[in-house]
């Protein structure tokens, strides 16, 4: 009998397994934690320290446990516990962070490349939203204390602070590594010339000029 019909099926079921292989280390042994001197992150993650060498405490992290760096142009601080601040969630997809936004403060325009992200308020109130990729509806809601919203991966998405007090939200995600870039710094903190900026954003040279000034761009 001829092996043709069967090469398509044995094609598809190596691509599959090339990909599990590739994309977590969960599936293949019981953890791996990032053994971060040794490279830069992967699709496959981090190289694993040895098995030997891991011991309880690289379980634990108090990342989360209290406020982060204080953004001012946000009046927000971020602390993070992604893979680079948390080793041991190195290939388990997961990765978690917290924001304390002050009144009047605001998360600003941002994306995740490589997870979705999953919100819950803590303390206070604030408005959470994204906006879709096809057709640019903005899905937004007040969340209270106990309340989430979800945002799914890659999408431009942002927070403000609604009430008098702080709010502090935890947010989960869907990769030890979600990645994140903010809106403001890639449009002004970056060495493009103002022209080609005035050019794509339709805003006035010297506003262009004063926010590049404010977030530390060139050009």
């Amino acid at each position: 009998m001829s092996s043709t019909p069967l090469l398509p099926v044995l094609l598809s079921t190596m691509i599959l397994l090339s990909a599990i292989s590739t994309t977590t280390t969960a599936l293949t042994q019981d953890f791996c934690v990032a053994n971060l001197p040794l490279g830069a992150d992967t699709p496959s993650g981090y190289q694993c320290r040895p098995a030997a060498t891991v011991t309880a405490a690289d379980f634990y992290s108090g990342a989360l446990a209290r406020p982060g760096i204080l953004i001012r142009p946000f009046n927000t601080s971020l602390a993070s516990a992604f893979v680079q601040q948390y080793p041991a969630v190195n290939g388990l997809g997961i990765s978690a962070s917290r924001v304390d936004i002050l009144p009047g403060g605001v998360v600003p325009l941002h994306t995740h490349p490589a997870g979705s992200e999953l919100l819950y308020v803590l303390d206070g109130a604030l408005v959470a939203g994204f906006i879709s990729s096809s057709d640019n509806k903005v899905y937004y809601k007040e969340v209270s204390k106990g309340g989430m919203f979800v945002f799914p991966q890659g999408l431009l998405h942002f927070q403000y602070n609604t009430g008098d007090t702080t709010a502090v939200a935890f947010a989960a995600y869907s990769s030890s590594n979600p990645g994140l870039q903010i809106l403001d710094y890639a449009l002004f903190a970056n060495n493009l010339p103002t022209s080609y900026v005035v050019k794509g954003t339709f805003l006035a040279e010297a506003e262009v000029r004063r926010l590049k000034s404010k977030f530390g761009g060139s050009g």
